[in-house]
């Protein structure tokens, strides 16, 4: 299975692509789309779905993850990210790719075995877990790989419903 891991912003928008088969991890391909702070706001979701098409042309996964939004203080921070995240899944749909969504915590648990764990160890387990020489930069492109982790991590339990019609 090809899982497109997202960390969805308005300003950078974090992506990582791995293959999962027999409970292991294969990098593909990992990054980050990034837009202009001058560019008008609607100039900005338009890279961002013209990126994401482009991104699931090139490497055509089978499903995506995408990081569950909360936010606590800023409201207009939380409706941009909110608009990104809708071209986002906009671009998704239209390729019919099927959509899962992860909070936080359900991230830092299944990426690192505790949910309340601090960013910096997610960032280490995700370099282990992908035998990378590095953590990926930027932060964005390191979380959007522990989300792509944490789909494959669950979708184990996914499959195993769907089989027995849990």
């Amino acid at each position: 299975m090809r899982i497109l891991g997202i960390d969805p912003g308005y300003a950078i928008v974090g992506f990582g692509i791995l293959d999962y088969e027999k409970s292991r991890f294969g990098v593909v391909e990992y990054g980050a789309i990034f837009t202009e702070a001058h560019t008008d706001f609607n100039g900005r979701l338009k890279n961002i779905f013209e990126d994401m098409e482009y991104i699931l042309e090139k490497y055509k996964p089978d499903c995506m993850a995408i990081e569950r939004l909360y936010f606590t203080t800023n409201q207009k921070t939380a409706i941009d990210v909110a608009q990104a995240r809708g071209v986002i899944n906009l671009a998704a749909a239209i390729k019919n790719l099927p959509v899962y969504e992860y909070t936080p915590l359900q991230v830092k648990q299944s990426v690192v075995g505790y949910g309340k764990a601090e960013k910096k160890q997610v960032m280490d387990m995700t370099q282990r877990i992908l035998r990378l020489a590095e953590v990926p930069k930027p932060d964005d492109t390191a979380d959007a790989l522990a989300i792509a982790i944490c789909h494959g991590h669950c979708s184990n339990g996914l499959e195993m419903r769907k089989r027995y019609d849990i």
